[in-house]
Parts: structure tokens; C-alpha cells; sequence
């Protein structure tokens, strides 16, 4: 009876010892960002499993005076730094980013594993910084979605820097400017046959002008009209008392609206403009600000990218939607390009910008 009454307590308190633990762990997370101990990494790592405990930017700018933008700018540096190491990196690379340089890898948050690898080794060899860490990880992005990159240039991560400099100085009529261009390419040229394509340019003064870009069909939903509702549809008339009970319940994610249900698939609105309504095969897909092959103007936001896939033409005044293994991309191409196009990006939608939604939803808010 003893033995028996002595090991209910311990039940019932079974899960105190967790709960408890589990607060010492948010208290040394706190600690170990206040203090600034161990290092960047750590920091970062602290950030995320605070976020995932519940805690807001902002709490964890309170607690412990790491800034939003720089708790953002750690984390994912982080996770970058923890994919080049599972890579294999060099330990003279894993070395010199442990202990600073997370400016360098969160440029690297574009790139593939194997892609992040090849630019950290490259930019501890060269001595790059942040900003030149920047044109590297554009540079390997953009040979990534070459579909036939030129011969001259081999697929190592330095040669297709080198093309990236290259390319840029022969666009350059500013001959000050097009030499330091050409200086870059040559600094990074690591086959011969890249050497002697930069090289050439020496001598050669001709100016390839570039097409540019066509501007990204960016719009952002300025009146109250254009932030429709998507409610469920129980079906037409008559319809059964079970019809009606078996609509789902619906709950909607900002910033746009969006819907899930228990089913495959989810629901999004999108204002009625003539291009919308006039897309054949309109698809949406969400995607943030940076991840265009020009990072959209403003800070890092959602937003909603509108493609028609029965618009599969190439026209060099629009971006079109492609395969790049297997993954979706959005690119532009100043020619005809190889690969096949799925759609074309017909509309962007920015979300609205509301100071308090609260503000919106108190019935008593109304102009006298």
C-alpha cells in the first residue's frame, strides 16, 4: 500500500520535468543572445528555436536587443552555413565563416547546396566580401539557368563568375569602367579559353548593348473594392440540409486571403482586371520579392504571382514561367529561348498595405 500510494504523485507530475526543462532551454537561448556568447551561428540557431517556441521578432528583440533585421539576416545565414558544412567544405572555409561573414553566406540563401559550397569556397580563396559575395551568387544563379552556357566558359563556379564580368564589360562603353570590368573577369577566368575570351576585349572595343528587361507587371491592391472574399460554395438550389452543413469552415491567411479546405488545394483572391479575367489557363503561384531573377524593389513581402499557361509563346516583352530540374522559375529571354515555356507571368500583386486591420473590422469606424 505504500509503494502504491508513493507512485501516484509521480505520475500526475510526470510531465512537470519536461515543462520545466523546456523553460530552462528558452531562458539559456534568451541568455546566450544577451550575453553574445559562443558565435554567429549559435545566434542564429538561438533565433530560430526561439521563433519556433512562439516567440515574435520583436519579443526577441526586447529580450535580448538583437534587431528583427539582423536576427532574419543570421538565421538564414545559418542554415546556409549548416548546408556548405554537410557539404564538405574545406576547413579553412568552415573556419573563416564560423567566425564571421554571416552578411556573406545569407547572399548565398539563393543558391542550391552544391552551388552554396562552390561560392563559399570561392569567395574565402578570392578574399570577397559581402557586396562581392552579391555578384557571385548572381553569377552562378544566372549560369544555372543558361540552357546552353557558352563554350568558352567551363562549368567551374570561377569561370562562370568570369562570364558574369565578361558579359557585364562587354555592355560597357565607359572605358574606365569596362577595364575594371575586364580586370574581374580575368581575376576569376580559370580556364585558358575563359582567359582569352576576356583578354579579347582588351583590344576589342566593340559595345554589345543589351536588350533590357521589360518591367515586371508589379501592381499592389490600393482599394477596399479589390480585396474581395472567397467564401465556399454549397452548391445551386435545392439542396439538402446536409448540403449545407458539410461546407467547411473557412479560415483565411493573410496577407491575400488565402483559403485551404480539407480537400486538394486552396483558393486566393484576385481583383477582376481584364487581364485576369482574360487568361485562359490561369494558375497562382506565391512566391517572396527576392526570388525573381531581380529582386523586386521595397522590403522582402509575399506576393502573388498570376501565370496563364495557355500562353506558352515566347515574345521577348514578357516573363515566362520554365522548368530548371524540376523546380518553377521565372525568367526573361532577350532571345528564343531552348527550353520549353509553361506559362507566362501575366500579373504580380503586391498585398495591401493596412496600418490596423483591427481598425477595419469595428463596425462603429464609420465617416461622419
Amino acid at each position: 500500500m505504500t509503494e502504491s500510494s508513493e507512485s501516484n504523485p509521480e505520475q500526475v507530475n510526470s510531465e512537470q520535468p519536461d515543462a520545466a526543462s523546456g523553460d530552462r532551454q528558452i531562458e539559456d537561448l534568451i541568455l546566450l543572445l544577451r550575453r553574445k556568447q559562443e558565435n554567429w551561428v549559435a545566434w542564429g540557431q538561438a533565433c530560430q528555436q526561439l521563433q519556433k517556441a512562439g516567440y515574435s521578432p520583436q519579443q526577441i528583440f526586447e529580450e535580448t536587443g538583437f534587431e528583427p533585421v539582423h536576427q532574419n539576416q543570421i538565421t538564414v545565414a545559418s542554415q546556409v552555413y549548416s548546408s556548405i558544412v554537410s557539404s564538405g567544405v574545406s576547413e579553412q572555409v568552415r573556419s573563416r565563416f564560423e567566425r564571421t561573414g554571416s552578411d556573406t553566406l545569407y547572399e548565398f540563401r539563393i543558391l542550391t547546396q552544391p552551388e552554396r559550397a562552390a561560392a563559399a569556397e570561392l569567395v574565402v580563396e578570392k578574399g570577397i566580401d559581402s557586396e562581392g559575395a552579391r555578384e557571385v551568387a548572381k553569377a552562378l544563379k544566372d549560369f544555372s539557368r543558361l540552357a546552353t552556357p557558352p563554350e568558352e566558359f567551363s562549368e567551374y563556379p570561377s569561370d562562370a563568375v568570369a562570364l558574369h564580368y565578361w558579359r557585364l564589360a562587354r555592355q560597357q562603353s565607359d572605358l574606365q569602367l569596362r577595364s575594371r570590368l575586364i580586370a574581374l573577369a580575368l581575376r576569376f577566368a580559370q580556364s585558358e579559353s575563359a582567359r582569352q575570351q576576356a583578354e579579347k576585349l582588351l583590344t576589342d572595343f566593340t559595345v554589345t548593348r543589351k536588350r533590357p528587361a521589360p518591367r515586371l507587371p508589379l501592381y499592389r491592391l490600393d482599394s477596399e473594392e479589390e480585396l474581395a472574399r472567397v467564401l465556399p460554395v454549397a452548391g445551386k438550389l435545392p439542396l439538402t440540409t446536409a448540403d449545407l452543413q458539410a461546407v467547411p469552415l473557412i479560415e483565411e491567411e493573410a496577407p491575400f486571403g488565402l483559403v485551404r479546405f480539407s480537400g486538394t488545394g486552396a483558393w486566393v483572391p484576385v481583383p477582376g482586371w481584364q487581364v485576369v479575367l482574360g487568361a485562359e489557363d490561369p494558375v497562382v503561384l506565391l512566391a517572396d520579392t527576392d526570388q525573381f531573377p531581380e529582386p523586386l524593389e521595397g522590403k522582402r513581402e509575399q506576393v502573388l504571382v498570376v501565370i496563364d499557361r495557355a500562353q506558352r509563346q515566347w515574345n521577348p516583352d514578357n516573363f515566362f514561367i520554365i522548368d530548371q530540374d524540376g523546380q518553377l522559375q521565372i525568367q526573361w529571354f532577350e532571345e528564343t529561348p531552348e527550353v520549353p515555356l509553361l506559362g507566362r507571368v501575366i500579373v504580380i500583386v503586391r498585398p495591401k498595405k493596412i496600418l490596423d486591420e483591427d481598425f477595419t473590422k469595428d463596425p462603429w469606424q464609420v465617416d461622419e
